[in-house]
């Protein structure tokens, strides 16, 4: 029996890549309604909802759609607001293609693709914002009776956390150590990806459900965790893994070489990219190497670009068919003219004599078998050694753990990486009353499964903290 919708997504309408190349605008440019109820006519409701286990957040996927099918998109806001505080984030930077839509039943449809669900959400929580509607799930009244508890950390997974313990009636303060809150909302994923007025939109919504941020606040100098522990009922730690890795190799240390962590934090939370409105310089550079294959990597890339770059080449040691990054964000960088040389590892970088980078010494590399994730080791080649001039490398190849505050709470355990150690089902620590998630767990991850994880701890928490009153 023929299916009576159309077998690809509706189309997105984005900022044509010659022009936005010269800005650091939003390049997809989202759903209007209309589209967005023709998108959700392709959703087949089926009875197993795969979408929804797949979610790290659990949302009511196939319930959303059908509401913007209907029309009504107070109700989808409502059903969404339910599972995530921060759908205006995850319906633009969350991989959809290897979570919810990667699962969904219409995309198994041979010669089908996946119903749209991250544009689909993204169009719900900006109709939201737009119309300043507010759910019924934000419209809380909460006296903070419960308890108070203690959030380190405003990224992803703090924020979520934050905003659940908030909804169940907790007194929840924030502590941010940068001067805006976000964490790596805020300085690691560049406006033309999510803008800031996004992130500061559903922040302000936490705010208002209670949630309390303090910035400029670094746990384990302006305060300790003995004194939080003193304080609050509770504590959850979510500091995120900002330490920046190298290579090591030679010539690290020449200027014109950084972290991809330091770069975006200067273009992102610092506006490099309004120099002089804002007087945080990048040195303006025409040929730069970025080093890695993750979505930082395309980010790092794809700003170099919009500052000037004329040439722009991504080194990755694997191939296509292993590259870490969202594939939306790899075609992107594409369009945009970034330039990309796989099998290919840097082994030197040159000094042009003034202390600056020159040039990118590489080999290249041939995947031999899997390694411990899963995929083709690399090898180097012998006697494959090239050399290309450049004068901006960023190294994009992961980061470590936070060790502000590790350094100054031995109590907590941690696992041979360096990460906390914590229940993965609660988010327990070592330390009673002390939680844990999203990166400083995992180490670098996703956005969404950084929230998953804040969701899981809220639960438990709340189970904590009331077991703690009662036996009092």
């Amino acid at each position: 029996m023929a299916l009576d919708f159309s077998k690809d997504k509706t189309p997105i309408k984005e900022q044509d890549p010659n022009l936005r190349i010269k800005n650091f605008e939003e390049v997809c440019l989202g759903y209007s309604l209309h589209e967005g109820m023709l998108e959700a006519t392709r959703c087949i409701n089926c009875k197993t909802k795969p979408c929804v286990s797949a979610c790290p957040v659990s949302i009511d996927i196939p319930t959303f759609i059908k509401q913007i099918k209907e029309n009504d998109l107070k109700a989808a806001a409502t059903t969404i607001d339910k599972y995530t505080n921060l759908p205006a984030v995850c319906g633009r930077v969350c991989p959809q293609e290897s979570q919810c839509e990667g699962v969904c039943t219409v995309g198994k449809i041979k010669g089908f693709q996946p119903v749209a669900i991250g544009k689909l959400e993204r169009l719900v929580a900006d109709w939201k914002y737009t119309n300043k509607k507010t759910s019924k799930s934000e419209n809380i009244k909460n006296s903070f009776k419960k308890g108070n508890v203690a959030v380190i950390g405003s990224g992803p997974s703090g924020l979520t956390v934050a905003g659940d313990l908030a909804k169940l009636g907790y007194k929840v303060i924030v502590f941010e150590a940068l001067h805006s809150a976000g964490g790596v909302l805020t300085y690691g994923i560049p406006e033309f990806r999510l803008p800031q007025k996004i992130v500061e939109t559903e922040i302000s919504a936490m705010r208002k459900l209670g949630v309390k941020i303090e910035c400029n606040v670094l746990v384990g100098k302006t305060i300790t965790m003995q004194e939080i522990m003193q304080k609050f009922d509770a504590c959850y730690i979510s500091v995120g893994a900002g330490t920046p890795l190298f290579q090591g190799i030679k010539g690290t240390n020449l200027n014109g070489i950084y972290s991809a962590s330091e770069y975006l934090t200067r273009i992102n939370l610092m506006h490099s990219y309004k120099f002089p409105l804002y007087d945080t310089p990048v040195k303006m550079v025409k040929n730069v190497a970025v080093i890695g294959g993750g979505n930082v990597a395309m980010d790092a890339a794809r700003c170099a670009k919009r500052l000037g770059a004329k040439n722009v080449t991504v080194f990755y040691r694997r191939t296509l068919d292993e590259l870490p990054a969202r594939i939306e964000e790899y075609f992107h960088a594409v369009e945009e003219g970034i330039r990309f040389s796989w099998l290919t590892n840097p082994i030197e970088y040159s000094d042009n004599g003034k202390g600056e980078v020159a040039s990118i010494k590489c080999i290249r590399m041939e995947l031999g078998t899997p390694d411990e994730s899963g995929r083709r080791r690399p090898i180097p080649i012998k006697d494959s050694e090239f050399s290309l001039k450049v004068d901006c490398v960023i190294e994009a190849i992961g980061q470590g753990a936070n060790k502000v505050l590790l350094d100054t709470f031995p109590e907590l355990e941690l696992n041979k990486k360096g990460y906390i150690k914590a229940d993965p089902k609660t988010g327990a620590t070592s330390v009673q009353g002390v939680y844990a998630g999203g990166d400083i767990v995992t180490g670098a991850a996703t956005v969404i499964l950084a929230m998953g994880a804040g969701k899981t701890a809220a639960i438990a928490i709340d189970e904590y903290i009331k077991n703690k009153k009662t036996n009092k």
